[in-house]
């Protein structure tokens, strides 16, 4: 089933965006995306199971004018299909910190100048909650 949200909303550095969903069996991936509309991401989060020659594989991205930057390859992956997850990402200055379900955070630089994040989308997740801290 895929499932894809976009919401408009207003994240200034030092917030939290905290991304709670189901991962249903036979997700060959889900992504989250933050960042100012659906042509410039902060950050794109592709969890992937098995996806684009990756399996359990998490990679992180920035857009930029529609353009893709430079992939950053996490191989710790803690996702389960047929479970509960949750992903957390604070803004911060500079870059953004991704707290898993377990784990030490990730980061990922700011590459986008931007001064709060305004878009995020959610796809092949089924999505129970997006709250802002």
């Amino acid at each position: 089933m895929e499932t894809a949200l976009k919401t408009f909303c207003s994240i200034r550095p030092g917030c939290c965006v905290e991304v709670k969903g189901f991962i249903p069996h036979g997700c060959k991936w889900f992504a989250i995306n933050l960042g100012r509309d659906g042509y410039n991401f902060v950050i794109h989060f592709s969890a992937r199971f098995d996806d684009h020659g990756d399996k359990r594989t998490i990679v992180l991205n920035s857009l930029v004018g529609n353009a893709w930057g430079a992939e950053q390859r996490e191989s710790f992956f803690p996702f389960q299909m047929g479970s509960d997850t949750k992903v957390c990402f604070k803004f911060e200055q500079g870059r953004i910190s991704i707290q898993l379900p377990i784990g030490n955070p990730l980061s990922f630089p700011v590459r986008l100048p931007i001064e709060k994040i305004s878009f995020v989308s959610v796809e092949h997740l089924q999505l129970k909650s997006i709250i802002v801290k």
